[in-house]
């Protein structure tokens, strides 16, 4: 018995508590999605014959335009030479003509006959040019180029994948959601995307397009939504988790580690002083470690958020000297999709 005289009381559990407040909570629509490039073709020659010349390299950026191969063409080259060549002697016999006919020497027929054949050798060059143009590959847009399948002396035909294009400037993200949910789904909604390949980064992006037919077996329907991705992060293929946010709305929030289950029921840990009150109430929507309120509390209580599990009703405690930053930061981490609270 003397060795417990010296004993110290024992002290109130130390927990960290912050005041409830009314908030903005976005309800979303969760999905799953795969990126799609806003453009992409497989590149091929409009004819039969060898590469005289490769101009890129695999996964090289090329800008709208750019020759990507050419192929063999000396013989168009030559026919180009006489082509010019035949409609330089048809011009200058038709300004000699249109000369002399100013001056009353020579005949409207001749002088009509030159221009005919002026206007001939034209059409004839430009029949060798749209040749010559069939005998270049270029990029139909800019975008980032696949792998080349192609060599220099490579023959090619029309079916001959030579390489792609992707233009991914902007993701065009396909998900589905249920039928369900159709109503909620508008284009102009914000879209919220993540992919494993770049933890804690969120894009952003809009639905741009709702699919006009539902899935007769799964029962849901294809949304498309646009994301800019001006740093070329997101590729196609990839799989994204997508939130789409279809409403907002005024609500109680507090952390999801403060609520506690007893049978089927929600409580919380309330402070009456430094006295720590069960209290239940009713949950709402939850989302990233927060949840909402929907009755059982109002603003401006003030509930326990780290310790609970040291508490019981009616039990007296001691509050953490970080208890006022920790309610700062809680409160810093409600807001809009990307950074806080979501229903």
């Amino acid at each position: 018995p003397g060795g417990f005289a010296g004993r110290p009381a024992q002290q109130p559990p130390l927990v960290i508590a912050a005041a409830v407040q009314l908030d903005q909570v976005y309800d979303v629509v969760e999905a799953l999605g795969t990126a799609q490039a806003n453009e992409s073709v497989t590149l091929t020659a409009k004819l039969t014959d060898t590469v005289r010349r490769v101009n890129f390299e695999d996964g090289q950026f090329v800008e709208k335009g750019a020759v990507l191969i050419e192929l063999t063409n000396q013989e168009e080259e030559a026919a180009l030479a006489e082509a010019r060549a035949n409609l330089n002697d048809a011009q200058n016999q038709l300004r000699r003509l249109e000369d002399l006919s100013s001056r009353g020497l020579s005949a409207e027929q001749q002088r009509d006959i030159a221009k005919s054949r002026a206007d001939a050798t034209q059409a004839q060059l430009n029949r060798v040019v749209a040749r010559l143009k069939d005998r270049v590959v270029t990029a139909p847009f800019a975008g980032v180029l696949g792998f080349r399948n192609v060599s220099q002396g490579t023959l090619v035909t029309p079916s001959t994948a030579i390489t792609s294009i992707d233009d991914i400037s902007v993701i065009k993200l396909d998900f589905t959601v249920p039928e369900t949910v159709l109503g909620s789904m508008n284009p102009g909604a914000k879209v919220i995307a993540k992919s494993v390949s770049f933890p804690g980064r969120e894009f952003e992006g809009v639905v741009r397009t709702i699919g006009s037919r539902v899935d007769p077996v799964t029962r849901a329907v294809t949304v498309r939504a646009h994301i800019p991705n001006q740093d070329s992060a997101l590729r196609p293929g990839m799989l994204l988790t997508v939130d789409v946010v279809t409403s907002q709305h005024q609500a109680l929030v507090i952390p999801e580690g403060a609520v506690f289950q007893v049978q089927n029921r929600a409580y919380v840990y309330r402070l009456d002083g430094l006295t720590a009150r069960q209290q239940q109430i009713e949950v709402g929507s939850r989302h990233f470690g927060t949840v909402e309120v929907k009755s059982g509390l109002e603003e401006g209580d003030t509930i326990v958020i780290q310790g609970i599990v040291k508490l019981r009703d009616g039990v007296q405690v001691r509050l953490d000297e970080a208890a006022g930053a920790v309610s700062g930061r809680q409160k810093e981490q409600h807001g809009p999709p990307g950074s806080g609270v979501r229903g």
